[in-house]
């Protein structure tokens, strides 16, 4: 019994969700899929997929072996990748996690470069705005930005962006233009829960001046395409990054204000599961996304702070 073959046949169900499915990836018959899952369950001697009418679903049991199956293959692309030498092609499948909007405006729209450059590797992109546990989904590297946290992550800083304040030119003639930050606690503001501190406030710059503003807008976002939504209908001011805004400040759909203040710089690092080498294919990845944001995204002002790296890099 080929146990990593079995492996990547019951992967490839889960992902498809069919023998049918899975077959047609692998290039093998319905049945040899359908044979290698039950050989699998019956080594395993437990139930490893529901079957209905509407497809397949993995048990709780067979959804923890997707994902620790997902694990060993990509460790046995590695493997394979490191005997055959530095200058092998990169293959097998790559799993990336990243937020919503920022992939959708930075990432994707490029991804096909990659994929041309790579054609033996599959990539999948798990699009998630909250941080999710990267051993538990099968992930080798995450896009993440601003305060990683947790300090036993391996990390690379891959750009550094400014936040700037917005709001539409229509909301600003019918409600007007905040002079300073103080201001802004007579407008409405749209919050991006992900973003805002503790406290519950944004914190301004101004050569020796420091302001810090306490955010009690009344709309409140866990995801970055709400807050853009919300504030490309009038609904009020936000504090972005110009990586989410930027298609909407070069059309002059929103406005940059109060530019003369600057906010805490903000930081895209890449992110690897603690407790594993970073693969080939993920630091490739990483590289990719790097120049993508050396072309792609707005320079930081110079005088604009940045975070400190306090991760290791990969």
């Amino acid at each position: 019994m080929d146990r990593l073959a079995l492996m990547e046949t019951f992967v490839r169900t889960v992902e498809t969700g069919s023998f049918s499915g899975a077959a047609r990836r692998l290039g093998v018959g319905q049945p040899a899929v359908s044979k290698a899952v039950a050989q699998l369950e019956d080594h395993l001697q437990t139930r490893l997929l529901l079957r209905s009418t509407r497809g397949l679903t993995p048990t709780e049991a067979g959804q923890a072996y997707y994902e620790a199956a997902l694990r060993a293959i990509a460790l046995a692309d590695e493997a394979d990748s490191a005997a055959r030498g530095a200058g092998a092609e990169l293959a097998g499948r790559l799993r990336v996690c990243a937020a919503v909007t920022f992939a959708r405006l930075h990432v994707i729209p490029h991804l096909k470069r990659f994929l041309d450059a790579h054609p033996a590797l599959d990539v999948d992109v798990v699009l998630d705005d909250r941080n999710i546990d990267l051993l538990e989904h099968g992930i080798d590297v995450a896009l993440r930005m601003g305060d990683l946290g947790d300090s036993s992550m391996t990390a690379r800083r891959l750009a550094t962006g400014r936040r700037v304040v917005v709001a539409t030119p229509r909301y600003l003639a019918e409600r007007g233009v905040p002079a300073t930050p103080a201001d802004l606690a007579r407008h409405d503001t749209v919050t991006y829960l992900q973003d805002i501190g503790a406290g519950g406030s944004w914190s301004f710059r101004r050569g020796d001046t420091e302001l810090s503003v306490a955010v009690g807008g009344r709309l409140r976002v866990s995801a970055a395409e709400g807050v853009r939504a919300a504030v490309c209908a009038d609904m009020g001011i936000a504090v972005a990054s110009e990586w989410m805004f930027g298609p909407e400040l070069a059309r002059g759909d929103v406005t940059a204000i109060l530019t003369d203040w600057t906010l805490p710089t903000i930081a895209l690092w890449a992110v690897y599961p603690s407790g594993r080498l970073s693969s080939a294919k993920a630091r490739a990845f990483a590289a990719f996304v790097q120049d993508i944001m050396q072309t792609d995204a707005p320079v930081p002002a110079a005088d604009s702070p940045a975070p400190a790296a306090a991760y290791s890099p990969d």
